[in-house]
């Protein structure tokens, strides 16, 4: 095409997508995205860019979900930085060849693992946390010597136009590039060949992803959620369990992917378990959350229309409060909430907190068993026997004893979920993994050609027996 990638504005975006596939391709194909020099430049200039930025990426996020600069730099901007130092650290020992064992019946040999990257990526991020979920993948891309097109929520324009502009300025369009647009764009990228998607979002959306992405046969990582529960033990410290619980639901306003999405609680704490959340509630946002700067809102008047929906489900403890012209909507716990209500069969991505009434763990390891598999699973209990037990006998993507959410921050360990909460994981080596592409290799001289390998056989079964 004769017109610029930069100027194709009035181009239909199945052309405009090729167009760029095509152009990575041919970067990629060139094999400078290879070596080690290349990968740690891609990463510094990713670090200078957000230090730049870092400034119009807090006012973005403020515009786009009310969320203060203090939040904002511990839940997104400030874990970026530890994401692409710790990237910068160890990319060079994630690089090298991975040592295997060879049997002895190939011998005198040398066996590896290579990590060679994947290639053109593409990476769909979403609204709720539109900067650290757009450039945690991306870090992984790039240590992996992948080149990626980034397509941000059309929900977060604020922070999609600081990104589309700080990455144009840090990278050219064939090794980075942001494409924004509804869902019309997001079907004409996922209509092209990648050789990797990596998707964060709901599930609904995830299976067209992954529907889209077996017509090419593409890998891909789907970070998608789920209903994450908490179990509360007799054992438990209520007090801190309640301020625990209370930070990690209405954080964001609820709109976290592994956010606490309900409680199941012995009956007789439920009323004490009530008032202390409610306490916490007040001790981080005031008498009226509406008025605190610490507290945001919900992203859209559609998720607005929706959460007011859920709310409809069972009785509300305390909370409730709401105002559409400003998307507020008070901290909330809920009672009572029939089982087979929305609000306890959906994803609930809002500040309500519904209790379900759990006499005991048996009780409470088959209800989490019976639904499908969540993004996330808390426990509490002072009796560290009752928290194994629940990490032993249930599963989820990730899981806390005594807290919530706080796995998604640790580098050293995979992020991701299982079953309809997810495929494949990421942050620190992971994401380089999930980039990359395990290549087996085994080297061999041509000396000590073995014979017993090859026809004919006829007696050589003992001889195979001990070998191999």
């Amino acid at each position: 095409m004769a017109r610029s990638l930069n100027n194709l504005a009035a181009v239909p975006p199945s052309l405009h997508t090729k167009a760029l596939v095509e152009k990575q391709r041919a970067y990629f194909e060139t094999r400078v995205t290879l070596p080690l020099h290349w990968r740690r430049e891609q990463l510094q200039a990713l670090d200078r860019a957000a230090r730049k930025y870092e400034a119009e990426i807090l006012a973005a996020l403020k515009a786009d979900l009310s969320k203060s600069p203090e939040e904002a730099y511990l839940t997104e901007v400030g874990n970026i930085y530890g994401e692409i130092k710790n990237a910068l650290k160890n990319v060079k020992a994630w690089m090298e060849p991975r040592r295997g064992s060879a049997p002895l019946v190939i011998q005198p040999a040398r066996a590896y693992q290579y990590a060679e990257p994947l290639g053109v990526t593409l990476i769909i991020s979403p609204w709720n946390y539109p900067y650290q979920l757009s450039m945690a993948p991306l870090i992984g891309a790039l240590a992996a010597g992948c080149t990626a097109v980034l397509k941000p929520s059309e929900l977060s324009p604020a922070t999609s136009g600081v990104l589309r502009r700080m990455l144009g300025e840090a990278f050219p369009a064939e090794v980075v590039s942001v494409v924004e647009g509804d869902a019309e764009v997001s079907q004409a990228l996922l209509a092209e060949r990648w050789d990797l998607i990596f998707f964060t979002g709901g599930t609904q959306v995830g299976r067209v992803v992954a529907e889209a992405a077996a017509r090419h046969l593409t890998p891909t990582v789907l970070e998608l959620g789920g209903k994450s529960p908490c179990i509360v033990d007799r054992s438990a410290d209520l007090e801190v369990t309640a301020r625990r619980i209370a930070w990690g639901k209405y954080v964001n306003a609820g709109q976290t992917c592994v956010a606490p999405d309900y409680v199941l609680i012995p009956p007789e704490f439920k009323g004490r378990f009530i008032d202390l959340v409610q306490k916490a509630v007040r001790s981080f946002y005031g008498a009226d959350a509406r008025t605190s700067s610490d507290y945001g809102r919900i992203v859209s008047p559609r998720h607005f229309e929706r959460i007011s929906a859920l709310a409809a489900d069972g009785q509300i403890a305390f909370g409730g409060e709401r105002d559409a012209p400003s998307r507020y909507f008070a901290p909330t716990v809920i009672t009572d909430a029939p089982l087979s209500s929305p609000l306890m069969q959906e994803e609930i991505f809002g500040p309500l907190l519904p209790l379900v009434d759990c006499p005991s763990i048996d009780d409470a390891i088959r209800f989490v068993r019976s639904r499908p598999k969540p993004l996330a699973l808390y426990s509490f209990a002072r009796d560290a026997a009752v928290n194994e037990r629940v990490l032993t006998e249930t599963s989820s993507g990730g899981a806390v004893a005594n807290d919530v959410c706080v796995h998604f921050a640790v580098e050293g360990l995979p992020f991701g979920g299982v079953g309809e909460s997810g495929l494949g994981g990421y942050h620190g080596q992971a994401s380089f993994d999930a980039f990359s592409h395990k290549k087996s290799v085994v080297k061999r001289p041509f000396a000590l050609d073995m014979k017993l390998r090859y026809p004919p056989y006829g007696g050589k079964l003992g001889l195979l027996k001990r070998f191999l």
